[in-house]
């Protein structure tokens, strides 16, 4: 007990007589705190969501934009639209997006690991009763009643998304034209989506030509300017040397 009681006083003095330490000690104590709550946040994320990454958005807003201002809502639509363009789960990619903006890669680990822990629990403990339970109709109607809710939520939050991402007549042109080639034609949705990555960085580039051509040059306008300098006549030259004088 003395022995740990005497470790204890000895690193209280060495943090004192070496303030490096101690803003060491700070920090680390800091960092800590923000991972643990990087991954109790993405772990109430993913209690308590049902549906998957789609559905995740309103309770990401409330945690995430609102509660602890991590990011902006133009943020996290870009991470969705980042996660859905890239192999994986979309709630996976867009909490490891996050985890590492705010602590880095180990805070991409950290909230990766949040998002997946409730699920992974449940799972392993319901898996042996999922077989077993699964024929009785009282569970069959339960299961139905959550499909139904589930698809009303994507519903809601599709209308939502589309309200933010469609603001003119091109974003629109593209929602149409790629719905109608997943829908009606069957496209595979990830031909699409580098489809409209193509067409985006064409878009851009674009877009700054266009602005470079509009934009002339500083010895462009220092040539104009000369131009419609009109030399001095005789006259002015006399009146300026009057000036002088």
């Amino acid at each position: 007990m003395s022995t740990s009681h005497d470790f204890s006083i000895k690193k209280s003095l060495a943090v004192l007589v070496n303030p490096h330490e101690k803003v060491y000690y700070l920090f680390m104590r800091e960092k800590i705190k923000g991972l643990l709550t990087l991954y109790l946040t993405f772990c109430k994320i993913g209690i308590m969501t049902f549906g998957g990454g789609l559905s995740m958005m309103p309770i990401m807003q409330r945690e995430l934009i609102d509660k602890r201002h991590w990011i902006t809502e133009d943020d996290l639509i870009d991470y969705y639209a980042i996660g859905q363009a890239t192999p994986g789960i979309i709630a996976v990619n867009v909490s490891t997006f996050i985890g590492y903006k705010q602590f880095g890669v180990l805070g991409g680990i950290v909230g990766t690991l949040g998002i997946i822990s409730p699920s992974l629990l449940i799972i392993l403990a319901l898996a042996h009763l999922i077989t077993s339970v699964s024929e009785f109709p009282w569970v069959q109607k339960a299961l139905a009643g959550i499909n139904v809710a589930v698809a009303s939520l994507l519903t809601k939050i599709t209308f939502d998304f589309c309200k933010k991402t469609v603001k003119n007549l091109f974003t629109l042109a593209v929602f149409l034209a790629s719905f109608s080639l997943i829908y009606f034609l069957k496209i595979p949705s990830f031909l699409v989506i580098l489809g409209v990555i193509a067409l985006g960085i064409l878009v851009h580039f674009i877009n700054v030509f266009q602005e470079k051509r509009a934009r002339p040059s500083s010895t462009t306008k220092e040539n104009a300017q000369k131009a419609n300098e009109k030399p001095l006549n005789a006259s002015q030259i006399s009146e300026q040397g009057d000036d002088n004088a």
